[in-house]
């Protein structure tokens, strides 16, 4: 058995797996155990697959450092295994008698111990291929870390490089909302290092060939220099950024879109609120902590939620953010929550995007009101 394994740990290492199977179980109730070599993430993992009962299965990734421990008991429960590769093929069974027969696996382990130059790697990706707005290799991204100078994003950013992507999608989805000639103004507001505005303006300015205006404003000194510092670098000469509240921001411009990521608390009303009073006809804001009213509830009937922490924590999420949506609602906006990215991506994933209405009729409006007011 050890030896049979020691080939599969080998074969995985190498690359070289294209299935493994075990099938005549000894007393197992699966009655077929199938892996193959993928890739997933930018790591080796064995994809296996359960046979089991009433033509179903289930799957199961194991990673390089859980193999020996998953596959050692597997092993023993199957009277034969079978490793294919594309160097060649090893089979382990056991005779009626009980006697264990191991067929190539010596000619196997001494290809990959030779390191024989010529195999061909059998990794498959797991990974679901994407048609992403952006490819990695655009200035903005190589500048602000996102990918290296080939154009390659890093792996610690992959998530980043998915969450603006996303979000570029969602700012397709509005595009036919902004005006269609001049020039498009855009305020991020709490903008913190501007991943967004920067790309924001350049799927604008460089996708789209639109002329934008764009400011970032946010508290923090020495992140709004490094931004400023970024859009010089890379000739974003429509890039504008202030350190200051975000309740100075100037109001003489009406902004076509406020933008706003993980602006913490209640930072996100005073971003909803402010939007709303410059009369945005876009507001795309992602709420982060919802501190305000955590601390504040206190209803008994909801006791049986609120005695439970994290139970607590998505609760006043929801009416946190049900509330912000009526607030928009009752200003005019078609206003609703969609899911931002991923949330394997980042855990505040939640969306608020409002659409300033035309033509609303006073009676709409008034109910929209009246409801909010009674909430």
């Amino acid at each position: 058995m050890n030896e049979f394994l020691n080939l599969i740990l080998s074969a995985f290492d190498k690359g070289v797996i294209k299935k493994l199977v075990f099938s005549r179980p000894i007393e197992s109730e699966i009655a077929k155990i199938s892996g193959r070599l993928c890739e997933h993430r930018g790591e080796k993992i064995l994809a296996l697959e359960y046979s089991l009962t009433g033509n179903t299965v289930s799957h199961k990734n194991v990673k390089s450092e859980n193999l020996s421990e998953e596959l050692a008991p597997i092993i023993n429960s199957y009277k034969q295994a079978n490793l294919i590769t594309t160097l060649g093929d090893a089979e382990r069974k056991l005779s009626k008698g009980g006697k264990e027969l191991l067929l190539g696996v010596s000619s196997l382990m001494r290809k990959l111990k030779d390191g024989t130059p010529d195999f061909v790697l059998a990794v498959e990706s797991l990974d679901k291929q994407k048609n992403y707005i952006l490819g990695g290799n655009e200035d903005f991204l190589i500048t602000l870390g996102v990918s290296d100078k080939t154009g390659r994003v890093h792996d610690k950013k992959q998530g980043k490089f998915r969450q603006i992507n996303r979000f570029l999608e969602h700012i397709e989805d509005v595009y036919s909302s902004l005006p269609e000639s001049d020039e498009i103004k855009i305020f991020d507001l709490c903008c913190g290092k501007s991943y967004l505005s920067f790309a924001v303006y350049h799927y604008l300015t460089k996708i789209k060939g639109r002329r934008v205006y764009m400011l970032g404003i946010d508290l923090k000194r020495d992140v709004i220099q490094w931004c400023d510092g970024v859009a010089k670098d890379l000739g974003y000469t429509g890039m504008h950024f202030i350190c200051d509240n975000i309740k100075n921001a100037p109001k003489d411009i009406r902004p076509d879109m406020v933008i706003s990521l993980h602006a913490c608390d209640i930072a996100t009303d005073a971003v909803i609120n402010f939007a709303i009073e410059l009369g945005a006809e876009i507001i795309l804001s992602t709420p982060c902590c919802h501190r305000y009213l955590n601390d504040k509830i206190n209803q008994k009937s909801l006791d049986f939620v609120t005695e439970y922490p994290q139970l607590r924590n998505k609760l006043c999420e929801a009416i946190t953010d049900s509330i912000r949506i009526a607030r928009l609602s009752a200003n005019g906006y078609k206003a609703t929550a969609l899911e931002l990215t991923d949330p394997e991506n980042t855990p505040k994933n939640t969306l608020i995007r409002a659409i300033k209405e035309k033509d609303v009729k006073d009676a709409e409006l008034k109910a929209r009101k009246d409801r909010y007011d009674s909430i």
